[in-house]
């Protein structure tokens, strides 16, 4: 929680790859509170009261991923909703093309990496989403020790670019919006 809520504040991207990993964490315990709190909760040196809290968000998500019937994979709704919000911004910063000159030129640069990397999954995700997948799932190799190729190097970087931009922009749109409630700059 106190990870999240950070990410949260700094930088949307960080925050989303951090939640889908504790989507993972807590499928690791078997969504089971007792290996959470062992394995999660305890590790916080902090006063009880902020443990509760910990406990108790913990707990939250562990109820929303048995409701959403996320015991083997997928995304909580919260988090599919932040990808949401990522994917509105996304879109009007595309149309603003004059106005965000280096965000639709990153966007290009990195759109034949997305392409074919949607062309290699099954379920066809999203622009973002497919981004996403990527920088997750090598970020899940990387913390297995395991080798990332020449070619999955180069379209971390420039995807990683492009997601920094955009995690910038929503910084920036939450705190003064960069456009109105119709779109419009």
């Amino acid at each position: 929680m106190l990870i999240a809520q950070q990410k949260r504040k700094e930088n949307i991207a960080e925050y989303l790859l951090y939640m889908w990993q504790v989507e993972d964490i807590l499928r690791a315990c078997s969504l089971d509170m007792d290996k959470v709190e062992d394995l999660l909760v305890k590790r916080f040196d902090t006063d009880e009261p902020t443990r509760t809290t910990i406990r108790e968000w913990y707990e939250n998500l562990v109820m929303m991923m048995r409701h959403e019937q996320l015991q083997t994979s997928g995304h909580l709704q919260i988090n599919k909703n932040t990808l949401i919000r990522l994917t509105d911004l996304h879109l009007q910063l595309l149309n603003a093309v004059e106005r965000f000159p280096q965000y639709h030129a990153a966007f290009y640069s990195t759109l034949p990496y997305i392409v074919e990397l949607r062309a290699k999954s099954p379920d066809n995700p999203g622009e973002l989403e497919t981004c996403f997948n990527l920088l997750y799932a090598v970020m899940m190799l990387r913390l297995k020790g395991q080798e990332v190729s020449a070619s999955t190097s180069q379209a971390v970087t420039a995807i990683s670019y492009f997601v920094g931009l955009l995690a910038a922009y929503f910084k920036k749109d939450e705190e003064k919006p960069l456009f109105d409630d119709d779109g419009q700059e």
